[in-house]
C-alpha cells in the first residue's frame, strides 16, 4: 500500500491538468485574444511560481503541515477551474489564472517529496509510480479531445476540477516526512542555495521549463495550424505519454548507469533536438511519430532531477529543494517559454516558434555542459553535487 496511493495520487494529479491544460491556448484563442494577450496569460501566472512554490514548500517543510497544504492548493485549484469556463474578459481571467497557478505551485514538488519518504530505500522505485501520471496523463487527454468534440472547450475545465477533487482525497493517504529542520540544517541549505553546481542545474532546468511551456501550451496550436482535428490532437498526447511507459519502467537502472544528472540533462538536449525536428515537420502526422520520442525528452530530464535534487536536498528540507526545481520548470521556465511562444507563434508560426525554442534549449544544455566542468564537485556536505 505504502506505493499504491502515491500511484493513485499521481493518476488523477496528472489527469487533471492533460484535461484542460492542452487547450488553454485554444480557449483564448476562441475568445479572440491577441497573441501578446495570450504570451501573457500563459507567462506571467507560471512566473509566480518562482515566489509562490519555495513559500508553500518551505512552510510545509518548517511547520510540519504538508497535508493541509496539499489540501488548500487542491480544493483551490478545483475551485477556479469551475469558474474559468464562466468567464469571458482578458482582464479577469489573468487573475484567476494567477491565483490558480499560485495555488498550483507547490503540489508536484510536496507529492514527490511524500512519495520519495514513502519508498525509503526504495527510491529507485519513483519512475514506477510516476508512471501513474503518465496513465492518468494519457487517458486524460484523449478523453479532453473528445469532449471538446462533443461539447466544446468549457467542459474540459468541469472535467479538470473532478481530476483535481479524486487527487484531493487520494492525497489524504501521503505520508510526508516527520523531520523537522533544526537550526544547524539553514547552513547548509544556504550552502547548496550558493552551491555553483546546484545553480548550473537550476539553470538548465529553466530550459527544461522552456520545452514544458513549449509542448504542453503550443503542440495543439501548432497541429491546429498544420490542419488536424481535435481528435487528433489527443491521440499526440495520448501518443506522448505512452512513450513515457518504458523509460519510467527502466528509471531506476537509467538513474544507475547515467547518474541522475547526466540522464537529466539528456532530457534537456533530446528536448532541444525534437524541436527543431518539429520545424521541419510538413504534416501533422509527422508531429505524432515525433512523439514517440517523448519518452527520452520531459520524463528522462524529471526523473534525473527529482533524483538529483532529493539527493542533494539538506535534512528536513526534501520539499524544499524539490519545490526549487518546479520553480525553475513550472515557474520561470514556464512563464518565459509561454510568454515568448505566444509572440513567436504569432511572427513566425508554429515551426519558426519550434526552431528558437530548440535552439535555445540546446545553446544553454552546451553551456551548462561547459560550465560544470569548471567547477569541482563542492565540499564533502553536499557529495552527489
Amino acid at each position: 500500500m505504502q506505493t499504491l496511493w502515491p500511484f493513485l495520487y499521481n493518476i488523477f494529479a496528472f489527469a487533471s491538468f492533460a484535461a484542460y491544460g492542452p487547450f488553454l491556448v485554444m480557449f483564448y484563442q476562441s475568445l479572440d485574444f491577441s497573441g501578446a494577450q495570450i504570451g501573457l496569460l500563459t507567462g506571467l501566472s507560471p512566473l509566480l511560481m518562482l515566489v509562490a512554490a519555495p513559500l508553500w514548500t518551505g512552510l510545509a517543510d518548517s511547520r510540519r503541515i504538508h497535508r493541509l497544504v496539499m489540501s488548500l492548493n487542491l480544493v483551490g485549484t478545483a475551485l477556479l477551474l469551475l469558474l474559468l469556463p464562466g468567464l469571458r474578459l482578458f482582464w479577469p481571467i489573468l487573475a484567476v489564472m494567477i491565483l490558480m497557478q499560485v495555488f498550483y505551485s507547490p503540489l508536484t514538488a510536496l507529492a514527490d517529496s511524500a512519495t520519495m519518504h514513502m519508498l525509503g530505500e526504495r527510491r529507485h522505485l519513483y519512475g514506477r509510480i510516476r508512471l501513474g501520471g503518465t496513465i492518468g496523463f494519457g487517458a486524460a487527454a484523449a478523453a479532453a479531445g473528445w469532449l471538446v468534440q462533443l461539447h466544446g472547450l468549457r467542459a474540459t475545465f468541469w472535467f479538470g476540477a473532478l481530476m483535481v477533487m479524486l487527487a484531493l482525497l487520494l492525497s489524504q493517504k501521503l505520508v510526508h516526512s516527520p523531520a523537522a529542520p533544526a537550526a544547524a540544517d539553514t547552513a547548509s541549505l544556504r550552502r547548496l542555495l550558493t552551491n555553483p553546481r546546484w545553480l548550473i542545474f537550476l539553470g538548465a532546468a529553466f530550459a527544461g521549463g522552456l520545452g514544458t511551456a513549449a509542448t504542453n501550451t503550443y503542440l495543439f496550436p501548432f497541429l491546429k495550424e498544420l490542419g488536424a482535428p481535435e481528435s487528433m490532437m489527443g491521440y499526440a498526447m495520448t501518443i506522448g505519454t505512452l512513450s513515457e511507459v518504458p523509460i519510467l519502467l527502466l528509471g531506476s537502472r537509467l538513474v544507475k548507469r547515467l547518474t541522475p544528472y547526466r540522464l537529466f540533462m539528456l532530457g534537456v538536449a533530446i528536448t532541444g533536438a525534437r524541436f527543431l525536428l518539429f520545424a521541419l515537420a510538413q504534416s501533422a502526422t509527422l508531429i505524432l511519430f515525433l512523439q514517440l520520442f517523448n519518452g527520452l525528452t520531459f520524463v528522462a530530464m524529471w526523473l534525473g532531477g527529482v533524483a538529483y535534487a532529493h539527493q542533494n536536498a539538506p535534512s528536513g528540507y526534501a520539499a524544499s529543494a524539490q519545490g526549487m526545481l518546479n520553480a525553475m520548470v513550472f515557474g520561470i521556465g514556464t512563464a518565459v517559454g509561454g510568454f515568448s511562444g505566444g509572440i513567436l507563434l504569432d511572427a513566425l508560426g508554429g515551426r519558426g516558434m519550434y526552431l528558437v525554442f530548440g535552439l535555445v534549449i540546446l545553446g544553454i544544455a552546451m553551456l551548462a555542459a561547459l560550465l560544470r566542468t569548471r567547477f569541482p564537485p563542492s565540499a564533502p556536505q553536499t557529495p552527489t553535487l
